[in-house]
């Protein structure tokens, strides 16, 4: 619960936007070719979920998708 909790606070989208990016940079210039670009393109899931506000790690654990609908859940229990 406290894993979730960060994840769908703003700190939480921050670091996942920054961890995406990061997993990005390493895939286009250290790793490059077809892993590479597999990195890159797999990077976007972290970033589009800190930017549009949706959390793959919470949905998992049973939470809703929307950040807004889990931060309510959470407040709730």
């Amino acid at each position: 619960m406290k894993l979730v909790k960060f994840m769908t606070s703003g700190m939480g989208r921050g670091a996942r936007i920054a961890l995406g990016v990061i997993i990005m940079a390493i895939g286009l210039s250290l790793v490059q070719g077809v892993v590479g670009t597999i990195m890159a393109v797999v990077a976007l899931i972290p970033i589009a979920g800190g930017l549009f506000d949706f959390c793959l790690i919470g949905f998992a654990l049973g939470y809703p998708l929307k950040g807004d609908e889990a931060r309510r859940k959470l407040a709730g229990s």
